[in-house]
């Protein structure tokens, strides 16, 4: 029976030897559990097979004393090292299925420097697991003349391979725990795949649902048809799964579709009521371009008004806002039929664009219509008694000086210059009034400068004195 175990010791210790100097840990994992569990094996089959070997006549003498304490002891060591390397080869296969969850959603520096840390260290488990190979096929703890200097020599070298793997096993332990911040990560994203997977076909869904819904009610919405065709390459590409395209793509490419496919289905949920609100602008710029055009026709009784009364400079410069004002709502009324005209083909942005160019030409002219009856209404107020707005403009003078000499002696330059020049000018202003046919035109535009100038330095200290 004895002989029986040492056979079939024997021939695992020499498999040991296959894997060589550049094989990994999993590679000899097996052999190593094969051999420790043979050494483990109870004392009770050792002792039951003493009567068969005593009975036959090839049995081995087992020596007792200090010999076969050695013995037991460099069995001992053996048996610790094949432990120690199963453990070495556990930690590295779990590191492996962390490592391999990074690499797979993550290319950051970091994640890289991980990887490559991990195959360094499959370099060091490499060299320690030759060691041990090497010890182990080194030292027949079998043989019947194991002497008692061969088993201390085989318990050392036992050991000595003990201790190694422990130590890397150690150090790829504390390297395991430092991934914890990019495996969290990786993890994260690992479980954001299938649902961010999932949103995005619930909105595709969405949005073709929609596309339906408003093709239902006489709207084409062709432009939003194409988009969402657009989207059908990716679908397939998250259809084909994170193995083809790796996690990290899948996950962006998910969460691109469904912002897509979201945008898509607010539009066209949109849709009806914005044609609804293009309709109603429509109408409403007809209504006004059609109320400036009988505005504009009043221009030209004010005009002759202005004639009559006032001089040439105070009305030259409205001459032609009739004539403008008729081109102006021609040119209107034609973008507002390009427009119409683009809204019935459901060409939405044309149909936009043409409301927006006929909004700037009827503000324009509304404008310059305006800006005839507010001239005579401002010119007969200031003819019948321009002092009002001399005091006016004097007063804002006044209290610019107060603000600009306020806590000081004397004003700052920066401030008292612009507005000794404001008074000059105002004064030049009532002088010109002076004669049978004053320009009080010239006079608004003179006294309302001088109030802008003065309203500038008070913006100006208050600036200053707030830094």
């Amino acid at each position: 029976m004895t002989a029986t175990i040492a056979q079939s010791v024997r021939p695992a210790r020499r498999r040991f030897r296959s894997p060589g100097a550049g094989g990994t840990v999993a590679a000899v994992a097996a052999v190593a559990r094969e051999t420790a569990g043979l050494a483990l094996l109870p004392v009770v089959l050792f002792a039951a097979a003493l009567p068969a070997s005593f009975a036959g006549g090839g049995t081995r003498r087992w020596g007792r004393g200090r010999g076969e304490g050695q013995r037991a002891d460099a069995q001992a060591a053996k048996d610790a090292a094949a432990a120690a390397f199963y453990e070495l080869d556990t930690a590295q296969r779990d590191l492996r299925i962390s490592i391999e969850t990074i690499t797979a959603v993550d290319s950051s520096p970091a994640a890289r420097k991980a990887a490559a840390d991990f195959a360094a260290f499959g370099q060091r488990i490499d060299e320690v697991s030759h060691a041990y190979i090497t010890a182990v096929d080194s030292h027949d703890l079998d043989r019947d003349d194991l002497d008692a200097a061969s088993a201390a020599r085989a318990r050392t070298d036992l050991t000595r391979a003990k201790d190694e793997l422990l130590r890397v096993k150690a150090d790829l332990e504390r390297f395991g725990a430092g991934l914890g911040p990019l495996l969290g990560s990786a993890e994260d994203r690992l479980a954001r795949l299938a649902p961010a997977v999932e949103r995005a076909r619930q909105q595709l869904l969405a949005a073709s649902d929609a596309l339906d819904a408003v093709r239902a009610s006489g709207l084409r919405a062709d432009d939003l048809a194409a988009r969402l065709v657009a989207l059908s390459p990716e679908l397939t590409k998250l259809n084909q799964g994170a193995g083809q395209h790796g996690v990290q793509e899948t996950v962006a490419r998910a969460e691109r579709v469904q912002r897509e496919a979201e945008v898509i289905r607010g539009e066209a949920e949109g849709l009806p009521q914005k044609a609804a609100d293009l309709d109603k602008r429509l109408v409403s710029l007809r209504t006004r371009a059609q109320a400036i055009t009988t505005r504009a026709a009043g221009v030209g009784p004010v005009l002759s008004e202005l004639r009559r009364r006032y001089s040439a400079a105070c009305w030259q410069d409205l001459q032609r806002v009739p004539e403008e004002a008729e081109r102006a709502v021609a040119q209107a009324e034609a973008k507002l039929r390009e427009a119409q005209t683009a809204r019935d083909a459901q060409r939405w942005p044309d149909a936009l664009a043409g409301l927006s160019t006929v909004r700037a030409l009827l503000n324009t002219t509304d404008e310059s219509v305006s800006a005839a009856g507010d001239r005579l209404r401002r010119l007969d107020e200031v003819s019948s008694d321009h002092r009002k707005e001399v005091e006016r403009t004097r007063f804002a003078v006044r209290d610019a000086q107060r603000l600009a000499m306020a806590g000081r002696s004397t004003p700052d330059p920066r401030h008292a210059r612009p507005l000794d020049e404001a008074v000059a000018r105002l004064d030049r202003a009532v002088a010109g009034l002076e004669g049978r046919h004053p320009d009080w035109w010239h006079f608004l535009l003179e006294t309302e400068a001088v109030r802008t100038a003065a309203a500038r330095v008070v913006q100006d200290i208050r600036e200053a004195r707030s830094r």
